[in-house]
């Protein structure tokens, strides 16, 4: 395959991904508009956000393991229809219930996306340019940061409807780019699909999500945490299942190897990280005397360093391996988290610790841990893995969300509430820090993807 072709298919996937960034980060400004045009309370308006991020967690293992069985081109072009639809139901909603279901459909549609985009370009580039097109996807997280907000601030003028519309237009050049670009790969031969292992997982995954997104604030109240105790019950249930599976969701002995557990529990980590930039503005407003409106336009240099970042951990990547890479960002993540969360806070120390945070999260966020598993699993279970790793990032998503409102609350809120949220995750990050030691060099890994493609 010559670079054009391959340009033409990252090109593909980059929409494709920016697509469902951007409806996570546009739907903010539109909270407002929705909430008087349906006439709900806060409570309520809060599942807008929520049920698309649990249906997306809860459809990425199933589309990933489909695109293994049917091949990737068929389920992403199923996938952006599916984000399509849910957008046309949620414009054309006459109730609030209707919105919901829109958004579980976008939700759905968008949860293997991501996983499909890295497995295609595990299949169709060559080791020492995966980290670059890895790189170049994980961007898009930056972006739509950036271009959301902009973007929702727009078309609001007019209706918030268009936020919506406006994706019908591209979910069908995606889907005739697709057909037109994108190679399909399936194998010989399928065995019965693993409906018991989606079941368990997906009532996991439900029961662990429930529970700990209503864990956060100062007091622990008893039905979320059973909940999430429920959920973390089901894992032995849910790797017994899978142990006597013909064709499983997840198949259990791609946790074998050493570079899938630490990428694991890299992933969850990263998630960790993630979802704690979304405290900012509170420690923001708590440390300075700025609104809400200007604590979000103070986070614009961690935003830019993010995006273009991004593209070069993943050139570095492809140059000296994952391993350094994650080396390197875990320690300026951890040198930016302490100096967030020790001593009183000033602009200048403000905004050196989120410059440095911004180079981190570009290295844990980017191109490395997909890398890592990209090397570490054969092409017919390659998007089930990417998949995993999606889930596992999800999993710390929320877990941090609930952990950090936790300690600020027991901390008496405020900047020093936030602040030990922030040293909690500066410790999470030293955990990352030591299990990215254990990884392969980049010689080791190149040679497990040559090893692991020869068993395809």
């Amino acid at each position: 395959m010559d670079d054009r072709t391959r340009n033409r298919i990252l090109a593909v996937l980059f929409v494709g991904v920016l697509m469902g960034a951007l409806d996570a980060a546009i739907v903010g400004p539109a909270l407002p508009a929705l909430q008087g045009d349906f006439g709900v309370q806060e409570r309520s308006l809060s599942w807008i956000l929520t049920i698309y991020v649990l249906c997306a967690l809860l459809s990425t293992p199933l589309m990933a393991k489909l695109a293994d069985r049917a091949g990737r081109r068929s389920i992403y072009v199923l996938d952006v229809a599916l984000f399509g639809l849910g957008s046309l139901v949620v414009a054309l909603s006459p109730t609030f219930a209707m919105l919901l279901i829109g958004r579980a459909i976008q939700g759905i549609g968008a949860g293997g996306v991501f996983p499909i985009a890295a497995a295609v370009i595990g299949d169709t580039f060559p080791p020492e340019k995966r980290g670059r097109a890895l790189g170049l996807i994980g961007a898009v997280f930056g972006l739509a940061f950036i271009l959301g907000p902009l973007l929702g601030g727009m078309l609001l003028k007019y209706s918030w409807h268009l936020l919506f519309y406006i994706n019908l237009p591209i979910a069908v050049v995606l889907i005739i780019a697709a057909f037109r670009v994108l190679p399909t790969t399936r194998p010989a031969q399928a065995s019965p699909f693993d409906w018991a292992g989606l079941s368990v997982l997906t009532l996991l995954l439900i029961l662990l999500t429930l529970g700990l997104n209503q864990l956060g604030g100062a007091e622990i109240r008893l039905w979320p945490l059973i909940l999430a105790l429920g959920g973390i019950g089901l894992l032995p249930v849910f790797a017994a299942v899978e142990a006597g599976a013909a064709d499983p969701i997840i198949r259990p002995k791609i946790f074998s190897s050493q570079q899938m557990l630490m990428g694991s529990l890299l992933a969850i980590g990263s998630g960790m990280c993630m979802v704690s930039v979304s405290f900012l503005p509170s420690l923001i407003t708590a440390s300075f005397p700025v609104d809400v409106s200007a604590a979000s336009f103070m986070l614009m240099p961690l935003i830019l360093t993010l995006m273009v970042g991004s593209p070069i951990v993943g050139r570095l990547v492809d140059r000296i391996g994952s391993k350094l890479v994650l080396l390197g960002g875990s320690v300026l993540l951890i040198v930016g988290l302490l100096t967030l969360s020790l001593g009183s806070l000033t602009l200048v120390s403000f905004y050196a610790a989120t410059l440095l945070m911004g180079l981190g999260l570009s290295a844990l966020l980017g191109a490395p841990i997909r890398y890592i598993v990209m090397n570490a699993t054969h092409a017919a279970e390659r998007t089930s893995a990417q998949g995993a790793i999606s889930v596992f990032t999800g999993i710390g998503q929320i877990l941090c969300s609930a952990l950090i409102g936790s300690i600020a609350g027991s901390f008496g809120g405020g900047a020093a509430g936030y602040q030990a949220g922030y040293l909690f995750v500066s410790i999470i990050t030293v955990i990352m820090l030591a299990a990215s030691l254990r990884l392969k060099d980049r010689a080791a890994e190149v040679e497990a993807f040559g090893n692991n493609a020869k068993i395809s």
